[in-house]
């Protein structure tokens, strides 16, 4: 198989793997690309891109909820939506180049999950079960929660779960709609940084696009079923050890020297 093939392949299963858990999938991409010699800006679109993948399988697996008219739903999504979309044309450039490296992204990932210790410790007053009883004023405050997440290695699913506990909801619920959130928020910068730019991709590209795609839906199809059982019963605590763990080794190897770690 061609090189840029594989590449493609396993960064779709890094990207599927970790889209829904609270340890960051920009920042796994980011150190796995490093890893595997992918910089550049045409790396960084290929990131945001194949996220898509990961937002379908969502889509396919909650399809009876995404296909009825639920306009409450609909509704919520639109709310939580526009913080960081509004942000995200307004500082993208500036975020992409200043934080999409590796020490940025090592930082984010110790202070994440320092925040997810302090946040998932029991004892919260649960004012929402399902996310079928949440309001607008309940999404408007997901969707400020989801704005850290243009941090690279914060987290969009952790900043919007944790978020979403510490405004009352239950941490089935917010898990769910950090699901729902990610298809419009993930396939709108998706499309968006694609057509942006799109002179820096050909066709010969469509071949890497279909892996990293299809990749990152069958690992993120997996994820969203092991992750609905896993939180009905545990907290979100040993995700919170390995963001802290992972962040100190890309830290201490970048420091040493170990790791010739290189900006995006």
């Amino acid at each position: 198989m061609d090189t840029g093939l594989i590449h493609a392949l396993i960064l779709g299963i890094v990207e599927g793997l970790t889209e829904f858990l609270p340890i960051s999938s920009t920042g796994h991409l980011i150190l796995a690309g490093d890893l595997l010699g992918y910089h550049g800006e045409r790396a960084g679109v290929f990131y945001v891109a194949i996220q898509t993948g990961a937002m379908l399988a969502v889509v396919w697996e909650y399809r009876a909820r995404f296909f009825r008219v639920d306009l409450r739903l609909w509704r919520n999504l639109l709310v939580a939506f526009i913080p960081a979309a509004v942000l995200g044309l307004s500082f993208g450039g500036f975020i992409k180049a200043q934080l999409f490296g590796p020490v940025p992204v090592a930082i984010a990932f110790i202070a994440g999950g320092i925040v997810i210790l302090l946040v998932d410790r029991g004892g919260r007053a649960v004012r929402i079960d399902t996310t079928g009883a949440m309001t607008w004023r309940d999404a408007l405050k997901v969707g400020l929660a989801q704005c850290f997440a243009l941090i690279p290695g914060t987290s969009r699913s952790g900043a919007t779960i944790i978020g979403g506990m510490l405004f009352g909801l239950s941490r089935p619920a917010a898990t769910e709609f950090s699901f729902f959130l990610a298809v419009p928020t993930l396939v709108a910068a998706g499309a968006y940084d694609l057509w942006k730019h799109r002179s820096l991709f050909s066709a010969d590209d469509l071949g890497m696009f279909a892996v990293g795609l299809a990749a990152s839906f069958a690992s993120a199809f997996i994820v969203i079923r092991w992750l609905v059982r896993y939180v009905a019963t545990h907290d979100f605590r040993p995700f919170a050890w390995y963001r802290i763990a992972f962040g100190v080794v890309v830290l201490v190897t970048a420091f040493t020297g170990w790791v010739d770690w290189k900006p995006v």
